[in-house]
């Protein structure tokens, strides 16, 4: 099949667009035409479709930073639409616990962040700033010939994607005692909470992550940034740590041990 040139490239982007509730992602829309055309060079879309909301403004806009939406769509859809896929549902009937474990198993296997992880969250602490969901550490092993600090890795998790705002705010605050922090979101959520929440992850180094809050079972867990490293304030460390230990010394020994 021959490769396609920069005119055909943009005409496929458009019906892309247009056949796209809630729009699509920029970095989704070059994967989509690069599966489907695997002869044209990656760099030859990425050239013909960055500047898509300039060349065709009656057709496409750019409602958020990497966002293509049909600009007939936009006209009628409300704000809260999905941006990821019309399956995904605002209301779920799923608890928000439910998605710690497989989180946690997620962090240590596929993001390899952590050497241990496990699901914490709660109240347990008292501490609505102090209580991460899922708590992990990166620390040396026994095979590791250079060995190095311990690094503390936190998740905030929420599956109503109006909680955006809240959810936020608790991931900033686990950076007091964190090395890294993420901040893992419904896929659901707008396009406007989506694009704000990646801003304001990459300014304060958090990580970010999206998922399906409707399938404890296949949470589909996706990096959009991951966690920048950091040196806490070690009282807030050794105050976390404390507090672990009194309320759950097993787990303090399993994760620090």
């Amino acid at each position: 099949m021959a490769k396609l040139n920069t005119h055909q490239i943009r005409d496929l982007a458009k019906m892309i667009v247009a056949s796209s509730p809630g729009g699509i992602r920029y970095a989704q829309l070059v994967d989509r035409i690069s599966v489907e055309h695997p002869e044209t060079p990656t760099n030859t879309i990425h050239g013909s479709v960055y500047d898509l909301q300039n060349r065709f403004p009656k057709e496409i806009g750019k409602p958020s930073r990497g966002l293509f939406v049909s600009q007939q769509a936009a006209a009628s859809a409300p704000a809260t639409e999905p941006i990821f896929s019309d399956k995904d549902e605002v209301e779920t009937k799923a608890v928000e616990k439910e998605f710690y474990a497989p989180f946690a198993d997620w962090l240590r296997s596929d993001l390899d962040e952590v050497t241990v992880a496990y699901p914490f969250g709660g109240a347990a602490m008292l501490k609505k700033w102090g209580t991460p969901d899922v708590v992990g550490v990166y620390k040396p092993l026994a095979s590791h010939r250079i060995k190095f600090d311990v690094e503390i890795v936190t998740a905030e998790i929420k599956i109503d994607p109006q909680q955006a705002v809240v959810a936020f705010g608790q991931a900033v605050a686990y950076r007091l005692f964190s090395n890294k922090t993420y901040l893992v979101m419904p896929q659901s959520m707008s396009p406007d909470d989506y694009s704000r929440l990646e801003a304001l992850a990459m300014l304060f180094g958090l990580g970010f992550v999206t998922f399906d809050a409707t399938s404890p079972s296949k949470p589909n867990f996706r990096i959009v940034v991951r966690g920048q490293r950091f040196s806490p304030d070690m009282f807030y460390v050794n105050e976390f740590a404390e507090r672990l230990f009194q309320v759950d010394p097993d787990m303090f020994n399993k994760i620090f041990g």
